[in-house]
């Protein structure tokens, strides 16, 4: 925790210093907008291929084709979900949240993209509907759907609290990509990776600028719904704080059961292509 007051006293132009201008790092101008009429077009005539239930304190992996789409739907109580994203033909490729977080923001919905890790940086899945969107921002700053979080872990638990905890969803998504691919869990693990907390409500506190967590306002029936543009293996894990509004790598909280519900179109689609960048690196 740093310290209240700072080590050294302030210059005297540091008002001046402080009232610089804010500058977006990457804008977004130039960034060709996802095409959601005719994703909404071709969601209509796709067929139900597949449903995948979510076990409280577990993880499940689904395979989802590109052109296709995947919905993350809480059937029950309030419950948040960690969702990774793999490309199905190449496991290195998948979700790059610090980058989603650059280009599109803290927190996400319709609209926005889910960009894979370099050198691919292309879009792995495009958000299409979200029954969450009337919650825009709270009082304390809050929102829902973060890229802030990393997932909770065995390996923080054990750090601020010496006991080991599995069923955090780290470990639960090792254990699914495991499932899913055959691979062991020592293979598995280094490819799981930071997450979109889907349903989750998130924020900075005002004071303190830490990462903070409420109540997420979700209930049963809502979803967040995602057109595939990759071929994708999807990883979700019902997150051991249940609705996140006390405490989570514990089992205290109530929790419940997520769904993924996968459909495919046969109409023709071209996934985006890997980025152009030549990957030369000044050499």
């Amino acid at each position: 925790m740093k310290s209240d007051e700072p080590a050294f006293a302030p210059p005297s132009d540091a008002d001046a210093r402080r009232a610089k201008p804010a500058v977006i790092c990457y804008p977004t101008d130039a960034l060709a907008r996802p095409d959601l009429a005719t994703m909404q077009a071709r969601r209509a005539s796709a067929t139900y291929r597949d449903t995948c239930v979510v076990l409280p304190r577990d993880a499940r992996c689904v395979a989802v084709p590109a052109g296709g789409f995947f919905r993350i739907t809480c059937p029950e109580g309030a419950q948040v979900g960690d969702l990774n994203l793999w490309s199905a033909t190449d496991l290195s490729e998948h979700f790059y949240s610090g980058k989603t977080r650059a280009l599109h923001g803290t927190h996400l919905s319709t609209g926005d993209r889910l960009w894979s890790r370099f050198p691919n940086l292309r879009p792995m899945a495009t958000i299409m509907e979200d029954t969450l969107d009337w919650y825009g921002w709270d009082a304390d700053g809050g929102s829902v759907h973060d890229v802030i979080g990393t997932r909770c872990d065995p390996y923080t638990g054990r750090l601020l609290s010496g006991v080991d905890y599995h069923y955090c969803c780290h470990s639960n998504l090792t254990r699914a990509l495991a499932d899913q691919t055959g691979l062991s869990l020592a293979e598995a693990e280094p490819l799981v990776h930071d997450v979109l907390n889907v349903f989750m409500c998130t924020g900075f506190t005002a004071d303190t600028h830490q990462y903070f967590m409420k109540a997420s306002p979700v209930r049963a029936g809502d979803y967040l719904e995602f057109f595939a543009e990759i071929d994708l293996i999807v990883g979700l894990s019902a997150c051991p704080g249940g609705d996140c509004g006390d405490e989570h790598t514990s089992d205290k909280a109530a929790c419940h059961p997520l769904v993924i519900d996968v459909f495919e179109s046969n109409e023709p689609f071209t996934p985006p292509s890997p980025n152009a960048y030549d990957r030369s690196h000044g050499r």
